[in-house]
């Protein structure tokens, strides 16, 4: 298998990945947890080229908002 699955789970310009920590119900037991960023799929324009990026949704705000988007 030549495609590494857990690249989806990192956003390709912030690098951010997924965190581990704990569920905790109202007893208080703690069950594992995985907390996985809210990668998206888009097509950004970089140096005057399409390009297909696995980026966060808090990355993709943080562009638009600093007007590197339209």
């Amino acid at each position: 298998m030549g495609y590494n699955w857990w690249i989806m789970a990192v956003c390709e310009i912030t690098g951010r990945s997924k965190m581990y920590g704990h569920n905790v119900s109202f007893s208080q037991r703690k069950t594992r947890k995985v907390f996985k960023p809210n990668i998206q799929k888009r097509t950004l324009t970089v140096d005057g080229k399409k390009t297909k990026v696995n980026v966060s949704a808090a990355a993709l705000r943080t562009l638009r908002k600093k007007g590197a988007l339209q």
